[in-house]
């Protein structure tokens, strides 16, 4: 492939502006496995190879096992997601997938189930996943 524009080189303020949100999303309640979950399923359906490659790593690191791990594009039909963790994922495939709007159903089941605040850094987190998720595929970083 053809070399693609380095954004942190051409646009450090940009850069860092991101950063500082995933620097935020480090400091937040979220437990770990939730936050790699949600970055695993939204660069499945987002096709980040460079993003699936490195979070499933790190998800590895947190214990996730490699079962969880390979059902996750598959999750309502596998029985090892807790009732959070399939509340998070719909939010994230319904986050990820904007076009289609994120349903009351969702939301109002992320709403019974997480306070104002957990549900805010879910929201965040899908969304920073999505915007690294873009500047990946689109400056064509490549999974090693």
């Amino acid at each position: 492939m053809k070399s693609r524009i380095v954004i942190p080189t051409v646009a450090p303020e940009a850069y860092q502006a991101l950063m500082n949100l995933e620097k935020y999303i480090s400091t937040t309640s979220l437990t770990p496995v939730h936050k790699e979950l949600i970055k695993i399923r939204a660069s499945q359906i987002n096709g980040c190879a460079y993003c699936i490659n490195m979070h499933t790593a790190d998800a590895r690191k947190y214990g996730v096992s490699e079962q969880r791990i390979y059902l996750l594009s598959a999750w309502r039909e596998a029985d090892i997601y807790s009732e959070e963790e399939k509340v998070i994922l719909a939010l994230t495939e319904e986050v990820t997938l904007i076009n289609k709007h994120v349903s009351n159903e969702v939301y109002e089941n992320a709403a019974r189930l997480f306070d104002e605040k957990y549900l805010a850094e879910i929201i965040l987190m899908i969304i920073t996943i999505n915007a690294w998720n873009r500047i990946g595929i689109t400056t064509g970083m490549r999974a090693s």
